[in-house]
C-alpha cells in the first residue's frame, strides 16, 4: 500500500467537463496523474462509488463546504477518485454542485486504486473491486499525509482532517 513519502503512481484518470474551456473538450478527458500532481498540493480523497450513501451525504460536501479554507491553507486543488466511469463522475459532479471546487475524476478500471493498494473489494455486494476510502494530501506528486478508513467507518478521510494536516 501507498505511504507517506511515496510518489502518486503512474496513471491516467479520465475526467468529464460540462462545459469546454482552458483547452479542454466536455470529454471523457485524460488526466495524467504524474503531470496534473507536478508543482502543486493536492487534496486527494478516494470512495467506494458515485451515489453511495455515505460518500455523497458526508464525503464529498465536506470537501465542497471546506474548499476556501483548503484553498487558504496551500491547497491548489482537491481531486475525487472513484471507480466509476467519467460519464458517471460527470453526473454525480452535478448532483453534488461541486462546479470547479472538486475535480471528480474516475478510475474506471480500477488502475490508480490498484497501483496504490488501496482497493477495497465488494464482489460480495455486487459492485466488484472499488477503492478504499481514504483521503491524502499530496505535494508536488508525493504522499504528505494519508488517512485510511477501516471496514466500513468514515472517521479520518473528511475534509476537517485532511484541512488540519494541510495547515501543518
Amino acid at each position: 500500500m501507498i505511504k507517506v513519502g511515496d510518489t502518486l503512481p503512474a496513471a491516467t484518470l479520465m475526467e468529464f467537463s460540462e462545459v469546454e474551456g482552458n483547452g479542454c473538450s466536455m470529454g471523457p478527458n485524460p488526466v495524467d496523474v504524474t503531470k496534473a500532481a507536478a508543482g502543486k498540493t493536492i487534496a486527494l480523497f478516494g470512495l467506494p462509488g458515485a451515489y453511495t450513501p455515505t460518500c455523497s451525504a458526508k464525503h464529498v460536501p465536506g470537501y465542497v463546504e471546506k474548499f476556501d479554507e483548503l484553498k487558504a491553507a496551500g491547497v491548489d486543488e482537491i481531486w475525487c477518485v472513484s471507480v466509476n466511469d467519467a460519464f458517471v463522475m460527470g453526473a454525480w459532479a452535478r448532483d453534488q454542485k461541486t462546479g470547479t471546487k472538486v475535480r471528480m475524476l474516475a478510475d474506471g478500471s480500477a488502475d490508480f486504486a490498484k497501483a496504490t493498494g488501496l482497493t477495497l473489494d465488494l464482489t460480495a455486494r455486487g459492485m466488484g473491486l472499488r477503492s478504499n476510502r481514504y483521503s491524502m494530501l499530496v505535494k508536488d506528486g508525493k504522499v504528505a499525509a494519508l488517512n485510511v478508513e477501516g471496514p466500513g467507518k468514515f472517521e479520518v478521510s473528511d475534509a476537517a482532517t485532511l484541512l488540519a494536516q494541510a495547515r501543518g
